[in-house]
């Protein structure tokens, strides 16, 4: 008997402890499964709005367009943590393969922003190797040079983001481009450009020279090699820091499934947590779901709002709060040599040496001598009365 009770707890021992610091699956689907019930409620709620105004009905295509839109409207997952994330901007984005791309449509427009010279590049594209399907979506291929060069005002940068639907650069300019292309494509838009991997990396290392990486000489990479690159950062999603404590990244369409929304949110939340978030699930303080125009759905929400022990600052004694108090007093009390304060500096210095010269404290024997004076004016006139 004994010796099976030993196995027995040498079992119960062996067993992983629950932890609170991981996403529920089931928690996930259900939220993900309410938001695109929610999506598609409202996008119905306002077509049957638009279709009730007969003087301004949009034709059929415009119709059409419209539903296109609202099933590409994207779904976005938002981070919060208890400490900050980064403390300075990082102008090249990392990048997250989801089990579901978010750019699957056949007429993807994409746009290849690449080092001097571009026709290196091009070439490459061109290459018989190179996959078909792939090349006819990919409708421009530009050098950094000639796009500093052409598209100087909004108006030439907002018909540029236009024309495209994605926009990859290669990874040793990527860093150059917020200065380039300005707000019209970093600040409330994304379509921000996602690094690719253009250089040979073997060839560089082959030439051992730092030049070469810095002003664009290097020759390009294969044409499947390049291919793969592309292929790997359509089929991610790019997730940009900045300072303070929120990130917020598209994990999803209104038009997926449930359980393709469920699958891109738990794989982004463990790769965006082990990469970037400093102390973990520690650091976590809420994950949500939002569409486009709607209230954000938590998935998950911590229970403690400090990271570690170490962060809480307690009293164990009652003569710990007793000296905390007393130290706080002292730094509060007013310097006696202060000029600040009705009673501060010279004046409380007459008050305290006053009798030495006589004018601010007359001293103990002079208050004697003026009680006894005014006692003895008034015992004359008593008498006079009398």
């Amino acid at each position: 008997m004994a010796a099976v009770t030993k196995a027995t707890t040498t079992v119960t021992d062996k067993q992983p402890q629950q932890t609170p610091y991981h996403l529920d699956p089931d928690q996930t689907l259900k939220a993900s499964r309410a938001l695109l019930q929610h999506i598609q409620a409202e996008t119905k709620r306002l077509q049957q709005a638009s279709s009730k105004k007969s003087l301004l009905a949009p034709s059929s295509s415009d119709s059409e367009d419209d539903a296109a839109d609202d099933a590409t409207a994207p779904i976005w997952l938002t981070v919060t943590t208890k400490q900050h994330i980064v403390d300075k901007n990082r102008l090249k984005p990392s990048k997250i393969a989801v089990p579901h791309s978010l750019n699957t449509s056949p007429d993807l427009r994409i746009c290849l922003i690449t080092t001097d010279p571009q026709r290196a590049v091009k070439n490459v594209v061109a290459d018989p190797a190179f996959p078909e399907p792939l090349k006819s979506r990919i409708t421009r291929i530009i050098g950094y040079t000639k796009l500093k060069a052409r598209y100087k005002t909004f108006e030439q940068l907002r018909e540029l983001l236009s024309e495209h639907d994605i926009f990859l650069a290669d990874d040793r300019i990527i860093t150059r481009l917020p200065g380039t292309l300005g707000k019209v494509f970093y600040k409330g838009t994304s379509k921000r450009p996602i690094p690719v991997v253009i250089a040979d990396l073997r060839k560089d290392k082959a030439d051992k020279s730092k030049k070469s990486k810095e002003d664009g000489t290097a020759a390009p990479t294969s044409p499947l090699a390049l291919a793969k690159e592309i292929e790997k950062a359509i089929n991610a999603v790019p997730v940009s820091l900045r300072p303070g404590t929120l990130v917020a990244v598209r994990v999803g369409l209104a038009s997926f499934k449930p359980e393709q929304l469920s699958e891109n949110i738990s794989t982004v939340v463990s790769k965006l947590i082990e990469k970037h978030v400093v102390k973990g699930w520690r650091n976590v303080r809420g994950i949500h779901i939002k569409g486009q125009s709607s209230f954000a759905v938590p998935i998950w929400l911590a229970d403690d709002l400090w990271t570690g022990h170490e962060d809480i600052v307690t009293a164990t004694t009652q003569d710990d709060l007793l000296e905390d108090e007393a130290e706080q007093g002292q730094k509060r009390k007013r310097n006696a040599t202060s000029t600040k304060g009705p009673q501060a500096g010279s004046r409380k210095r007459l008050k305290v040496d006053g009798g030495k010269n006589g004018k601010s404290d007359p001293g103990p024997d002079a208050a004697r001598a003026r009680k006894s004076k005014l006692a003895a004016q008034k015992a004359k006139l008593f008498e006079e009365q009398v």
